[in-house]
């Protein structure tokens, strides 16, 4: 008995150690990956800790209604500290907080007399081969609004409300997948490790509501084109007939250039953004009267 109540002792302890390294079934891998960490290197440290956001401005041209609106869009990439449990922005930085890289994605543009105005944020863990935390996309024109939110809690939690008849209030919940938007992240932080080939994803939110798609995973084909200086990243959707390319520097930060969407039923239905510039700023202190004339120096005036 003294030896039996030993032994498990030992097998316990054994356990417990081999779980502490993660060497018991904890890594939360993920396609295209083989270990749940990666070290960031001294090079993403000193451009992504230097106390500033990166800001990218875009011309836009955005099909919508059959047709061609011209707009502008806004990249706004930058670390912040993250309350865990909470998942919004920490006050200061705690053993309750972790670092996150954010990002905020604009679109303004106007069809006929109204405009619209769309914005989507999200969120992944640094240094983490499956990064995300939380999505959120606003859509707003003047015949409505909808609002979308994920959080990544023991899977996916999906919250959805539309001004729209069939969209209205909905909760989803969905297994640990891969998602369009935080692909996006993945290009800034680890693009080597972006899965190629047949995938399961759940697509953009902005396009989910704008085309008024039921919002769930569609199986995907992913691809890289690659030339000297520039990699693209191309997603291609079957069911939904939707293929969208990124385009971004092949070497670190891995600065985006510009993105393309295509109806592959109608390709004159053609959406696509090109770089104007990029500012590295601490934006949220530049809000007093004359700072506007960096929104001249980034082509948004």
């Amino acid at each position: 008995m003294k030896i039996q109540l030993h032994q498990l002792k030992k097998t316990i302890y054994i356990s417990l150690f081999l779980i502490a390294l993660g060497g018991v079934g904890c890594e939360n891998s993920f396609p295209g990956t083989t270990s749940s960490t990666f070290a960031l290197d001294e090079g993403f440290k000193s451009y992504w800790f230097d106390g500033t956001a990166e800001i990218s401005s875009f011309q836009l041209t955005q099909s919508r209604y059959g047709a061609p609106r011209e707009g502008s869009a806004v990249l706004i990439f930058v670390t912040e500290d993250f309350l865990k449990e909470e998942q919004v922005k920490a006050n200061q930085k705690s053993d309750k907080s972790e670092v996150v890289l954010k990002l905020n994605r604009t679109k303004n543009f106007i069809t006929g007399i109204y405009p619209y105005s769309i914005m989507n944020s999200s969120f992944t863990k640094l240094g983490d081969a499956n990064p995300l935390v939380k999505i959120t996309t606003s859509v707003q024109e003047w015949c409505g609004q909808a609002f979308m939110q994920l959080n990544k809690k023991n899977g996916l939690t999906l919250k959805s409300h539309s001004y729209f008849e069939g969209e209205a209030d909905q909760q989803l919940r969905f297994e640990d997948t891969l998602t369009e938007d935080e692909l996006w992240h993945w290009i800034r932080t680890q693009p080597d490790k972006i899965p190629q080939g047949s995938v399961t994803l759940i697509p953009s939110f902005e396009y989910l509501r704008l085309r008024h798609e039921p919002i769930q995973p569609y199986k995907a084909e992913i691809k890289f084109l690659t030339t000297s200086a520039q990699k693209t990243l191309v997603i291609a959707y079957p069911a939904l007939a939707r293929e969208i390319r990124i385009t971004f520097d092949a070497t670190p930060p891995y600065l985006i250039e510009q993105w393309e969407e295509v109806n592959l039923n109608q390709p004159e239905d053609h959406t696509t953004a090109k770089r104007i510039k990029t500012l590295k700023i601490p934006y949220w202190q530049k809000n007093k009267i004359g700072d506007e004339s960096l929104r001249d120096s980034l082509g948004l005036n």
